[in-house]
């Protein structure tokens, strides 16, 4: 039921629903990966890229991964971002939605 809804939809809104899907699990991924790295000792990933990956789509999986590996919580300066991040983008969200194009 839900993926022949998904069929119907116009192809733009399921562009962005696919795009929204991939960003999010690279996000999930790349916390991941950074805890891991962070345990082994080894390079990590930037911070940079971490924020980079929430501001294209990815904070609310930043925000479950933050949880999940238990990584960067106790940077409360780094969670405060993202979850500015995540208002802004539902603040977005629901203006375009207001919007009659």
């Amino acid at each position: 039921m839900i993926l022949q809804t998904f069929f119907e939809l116009p192809i733009f809104i399921k562009g962005i629903i696919l795009y929204l899907v991939i960003i999010n699990g690279i996000t999930f991924f790349i916390f991941g990966l950074d805890k891991y790295k962070s345990r082994k000792k080894y390079r990590r990933i930037s911070e940079k890229s971490l924020w980079i990956a929430s501001l294209l789509g990815g904070s609310p999986t930043a925000l479950f991964a933050m949880k999940f590996f238990r990584h960067k919580t106790k940077k409360t300066s780094f969670q405060a971002g993202i979850i500015l991040i995540l208002a802004l983008q539902l603040g977005l969200i629901f203006f375009f939605l207001s919007k009659k194009f």
